[in-house]
């Protein structure tokens, strides 16, 4: 699925938050970097959100800001995740700034990646106009190229800690290459078994690196995309890697084998792979009058109990290598209520956006696993 884009009074920034909650139900708190941070229960937080949907326009896409749009109902945005076995403190922007000190984040991925650097972009400035943060998508070659719509990504630096965010689109993780560079409608050449060429290109400028894919693993994407499968060089038609489930699952292992082998060059890098988010069609698809309606927080629970993820493909590549998995599937199968539905600036009749989420929403709940992770690698 392609990204589709009055409510009560603006919300107060949300600028701190410093207490340390604890869930003295649950059990004994362990080692926090043994700690399995999927596993836990969405409780409600009225200091929540983060920031607010009626600001942060300077990160925020207008189609994922469910404020500016006619949903009424926002009580998606006041559940914090709180996990089962330790505690973690909560979301505290100018801690996190400071910790990433002259570091770079960076997400690669697809639009739910783009969603994840919106959202922590907006949680690093508290949704708040920040005149002093730099562009510096330049230095990475994210500029936007003629003809196209927006540019690959962009980076952002916040000088008063020079720490740079940044996102790059790579749908799928592989390399995409032009067959013929001169014919604008040419096929693409998509290299399973080679990461993208801004990945290799800038590793060695990253400190935390994120990344997804997921939704564009489909024969759909592919043809819309004119993406013909290649391995060692060469089109892959005949085969196992044929079916696009055994293509996805290895890229996925072969871009954690190639960053698990790069690791030992580059000490500071701390790499995730997030697991995927989850869908919420109900009664059809996307452009079939799929539908997600619900606005009642947890019909189908608030607790996760299982130790496994729900995303097999990423635990099995990282399992066994120095690749951390930042694991947001079941906590979000959860969260059907939060997605973007049929609410948009302009609403499209008969289509439903049951892929993305609002902004602030389960989005800033990934992030903030990602935090709580990265200060026990740190």
């Amino acid at each position: 699925m392609e990204e589709i884009s009055t409510g009560p009074p603006p919300m107060k920034s949300v600028m701190m938050f410093t207490s340390d909650v604890r869930d003295t139900d649950r059990g004994q708190v362990s080692k926090n970097e043994d700690c399995n941070y999927a596993k836990g229960r969405w409780v409600v937080d009225n200091r929540r959100p983060l920031y607010s949907g009626f600001g942060c326009k300077q990160w925020l896409s207008a189609m994922w800001a469910c404020r500016l749009t006619q949903r009424t109902d926002f009580s998606f945005e006041r559940y914090r995740w709180q996990p089962k076995d330790c505690k973690m403190q909560e979301f505290e922007r100018f801690t996190f700034l400071k910790r990433m000190q002259d570091q770079t984040i960076a997400f690669i991925g697809d639009s739910l990646g783009r969603q994840q650097f919106q959202s922590m972009m907006c949680m690093a400035t508290g949704g708040e106009d920040s005149p002093e943060v730099e562009n510096v998508g330049w230095q990475f070659g994210l500029v936007k190229r003629r003809g196209a719509i927006r540019p690959d990504g962009w980076a952002y630096r916040l000088p008063n800690t020079n720490t740079t965010i940044l996102y790059y689109w790579s749908a799928s993780l592989s390399d995409l290459v032009p067959i013929n560079a001169t014919n604008p409608i040419s096929d693409v050449a998509m290299h399973l078994d080679r990461p993208a060429a801004f990945m290799r290109q800038f590793l060695h400028r990253f400190d935390v690196l994120v990344l997804n894919t997921g939704h564009h693993w489909n024969r759909g994407k592919l043809t819309q995309n004119r993406w013909v499968m290649h391995v060692h060089g060469t089109p892959y038609k005949d085969g196992e890697l044929a079916d696009i489930r055994n293509a996805k699952n290895f890229t996925v292992h072969n871009v954690v084998r190639w960053l698990d082998s790069q690791l030992p060059l580059h000490p500071r890098l701390k790499v995730f792979f997030r697991t995927i988010s989850p869908r919420h069609f109900l009664n059809g698809d996307w452009n079939t009058g799929g539908t997600c309606n619900n606005t009642t927080p947890l019909t189908k629970g608030s607790e996760v109990l299982q130790d496994g993820s729900s995303d097999s493909v990423v635990e099995d590549a990282v399992k066994g290598t120095k690749i951390k998995i930042l694991d947001i599937t079941a906590i979000s199968v959860l969260r059907d209520e939060a997605h973007m539905s049929g609410y948009s600036i302009r609403p499209t009749n008969g289509m439903n956006d049951c892929l993305h989420w609002c902004l602030p929403g389960v989005p800033d709940t990934w992030n903030e696993l990602l935090v709580a992770q990265i200060q026990y690698l740190m």
